[in-house]
C-alpha cells in the first residue's frame, strides 16, 4: 500500500559540511512537507538497532561508526507516494551514478558518506518514523 509518509536522515556527513538548510530547502522545493523533525546523535545502540538488517554485513561496523561519529537531522516528510518520490529525489546510493539535481549528486561525496537517508518502503517508513518519534511529535 502506497502511502503519503517517509522517513529521512540528514547524516553526519551533511551536518558536518553545514548542508542542513540547503538539503531541507531542496526537499521542500520538492513539495513535502515536514510532519516531524529533531536534530539529534544516535548512541551506538540506537545505531544497531535500527540497522539490525544489516547486520553480519562486512560494512555494518563502518556504518555504525559513521552514523554515530555526530549529529543527525530525522524528520518525516509528507507527499503523495512519498517513498517512491523522495527516492528520486535522493538519486542513487552511489553520488557518481546520481542524477544531476538529486541531493545525493548535489551533496554526498561517497557510497559510504551519502548524505541523506529516504526509507526503501511504506513498511520501513513507518517502522523508522516511530524508531525517532512518538505520536505526539508527528504532526
Amino acid at each position: 500500500m502506497t502511502t503519503n509518509r517517509t522517513l529521512t536522515m540528514i547524516k553526519p556527513d551533511a551536518v558536518e559540511k553545514g548542508y542542513i538548510g540547503a538539503i531541507l530547502t531542496d526537499i521542500i522545493a520538492a513539495g513535502f512537507t515536514i510532519k516531524a523533525m529533531k536534530f539529534t546523535q544516535l548512541t551506538r545502540r540506537d545505531a544497531e538497532q535500527f540497522y539490525a538488517v544489516h547486520k553480519g554485513k562486512p560494512f555494518f561496523e563502518s556504518l555504525l561508526n559513521f552514523m554515530t561519529r555526530g549529529p543527525i537531522v530525522a524528520a518525516i516528510l509528507e507527499k503523495d507516494n512519498a517513498v517512491a518520490n523522495f527516492r528520486e529525489l535522493l538519486g542513487s546510493t552511489n553520488p557518481e551514478n546520481a542524477a544531476e539535481g538529486t541531493l545525493r549528486k548535489k551533496y554526498a561525496t561517497s557510497v559510504t558518506e551519502n548524505a541523506v537517508h529516504g526509507s526503501d518502503s511504506d513498511e520501513n517508513a513507518a517502522i523508522e518514523s516511530h524508531f525517532h518519534f512518538s505520536e505526539r511529535e508527528i504532526f
